[in-house]
């Protein structure tokens, strides 16, 4: 994939983080009563930065557990989902809790609402809230973050790639061309 322009750089990335951790617990009045889910895979290490945020700016240790949507996915065909097996269970409790749903990027809501999904077949949380690093626009659903780190207008042709020192070894955001995939980004698309 060719990377156009790099645009948040990781201290970029960290005080977005920052930022979201303080609307995160202004909003929730504390956070005695949240979990958080990050989406596989980027969401995951974003979701383990909030709880450390939470931590050490509250003093409250927060579930933190991932959640991998395949499963609810609607690009996925009943025969495929049954395949695959049932849903994931939870390890953590979400009855009743504010659960903030952690993701890399929002650009359909696709992903976001397979997510709801997942949540909701795991129980029945108080609420459900978004927090994303990056939207960049072109909804084809209902669904709007609670918390963006950056707004990135983009166009179609274009991808919002961000890279996470856990997964990649490094941390950014950047704008590619969607024209210089890989392989296993095309095969990941026709899923």
């Amino acid at each position: 994939m060719k990377r156009k322009a790099l645009i948040m750089d990781e201290a970029a990335i960290d005080r977005a983080i920052a930022r979201i951790t303080h609307e995160v617990i202004e909003r929730n009045r504390g956070a005695e009563e949240l979990c958080l889910l990050g989406i596989r895979r980027r969401g995951v290490p974003l979701a383990h930065r909030l709880a450390d945020n939470i931590q050490k700016f509250e003093g409250v240790s927060v579930p933190v557990w991932h959640l991998d949507v395949t499963l609810h996915r609607d690009d996925r065909s009943e025969r495929e989902r049954q395949a695959v097996g049932a849903f994931c269970r939870l390890p953590i409790d979400i009855q009743e809790k504010t659960v903030i749903l952690v993701d890399d990027v929002l650009y359909t809501g696709r992903t976001a609402r397979a997510a709801l999904e997942a949540v909701f077949a795991n129980g029945r949380p108080r609420s459900v809230q978004l927090a994303v690093l990056v939207d960049r626009g072109h909804r084809e659903l209902p669904i709007r973050p609670d918390y963006v780190g950056k707004n990135v207008p983009t166009a179609k042709s274009e991808l919002v790639a961000v890279a996470v020192k856990e997964v990649d070894g490094e941390n950014g955001v950047f704008i590619c061309d969607r024209d210089f995939q890989d392989e296993n980004e095309k095969e990941w698309e026709k899923k």
